[in-house]
């Protein structure tokens, strides 16, 4: 595999702009990030491609993104290096619902009170600075704070960072299933290092069509952080696999995009109850009917 990393510099709204539109597309990188420099103070965006980088698919999204024009450098990158952790390196840790969400750095750092998540940078999305993953865990936090789960599914898990927090709370089976090999894999050793191993079942899965998933059905909890589109083409599948009364908890949706994923859902009988906000994403709060 080829590797390259496209990078420019820009302002720390800019850059944080520019990698949730580039997260937000289809196979246009492998990760974004955006750090500030350590020597110049300047903040710098960088995506990681598995091929030659498309600049002008680059351009077009920052001008969409920014308003204006950016220029990138491209350079190629030692394939030997794990890219996507090495651009999560050194993230600080994110409280979010009641949630303390850190790297292993940081780990003798948890404020009382908060309920420790440790999550390593790995070839997965989630380690809990996205607002969908911290509008997810408010959210979970909310659920559990009004009612208790006995059956939850976590769907495209990524790091397993939202079955962790529900296997940390109930102390119950939590299915976490991804199509990507590399996400069951991570999952699996985060919640290990969690102390939830037992508790969280990592699965390679399609959809929710999967044996164990279908045979575990139905559930009072689900949550699906994954995209607007996969997530509404599952809107069925969902009613199928959730009890009446479960809460659905839905994100990486654009604000743009929600009002599409509410009615996809609203068509099935699972209707929003509440939504969150955090900058130009939405995380959604539904309930079956």
């Amino acid at each position: 595999m080829t590797l390259s990393q496209l990078s420019t510099p820009l302002s720390k709204d800019q850059a944080y702009a520019l990698v949730d539109a580039v997260m937000a597309a289809e196979d246009l990188a492998i990760t974004a990030s955006a750090h500030e420099d350590s020597e110049t103070g300047e903040w710098i965006f960088e995506a990681t491609c598995d091929s030659e980088p498309n600049l002008e698919a680059f351009e077009a999204l920052a001008r969409a993104a920014l308003g204006g024009t950016v220029s990138f450098a491209v350079e190629p990158i030692d394939p030997e290096v794990n890219w996507v952790a090495k651009s999560l390196e050194g993230l600080q840790p994110v409280v979010a619902g009641g949630f303390y969400v850190h790297g292993s750095h940081d780990a003798g750092l948890v404020p009382g009170g908060l309920t420790a998540i440790r999550i390593d940078a790995a070839q997965a999305f989630g380690t809990g600075h996205h607002e969908t993953t911290t509008g997810c865990l408010e959210a979970i936090d909310r659920s559990l704070k009004r009612r208790r789960f006995r059956s939850m599914l976590d769907v495209g898990t990524g790091t397993g960072v939202l079955a962790i927090a529900l296997a940390k709370r109930t102390h119950l089976p939590v299915i976490a299933s991804d199509i990507d090999p590399i996400a069951v894999k991570t999952t699996i050793e985060n919640a290990r290092d969690n102390g939830v191993g037992r508790y969280v079942i990592a699965l390679e899965a399609t959809g929710l069509e999967h044996r164990q998933i279908v045979t575990a059905a139905p559930y009072d909890m689900i949550v699906a952080n994954i995209l607007a589109g996969p997530l509404v083409m599952l809107a069925p599948a969902m009613r199928k696999v959730a009890e009446p009364g479960a809460t659905v908890i839905l994100s990486g949706i654009l604000n743009h995009q929600a009002p599409r994923v509410v009615a996809a859902y609203a068509r099935q009988g699972i209707v929003l109850r509440h939504k969150i906000v955090k900058k130009e994403w939405s995380t959604l709060m539904l309930e079956r009917a």
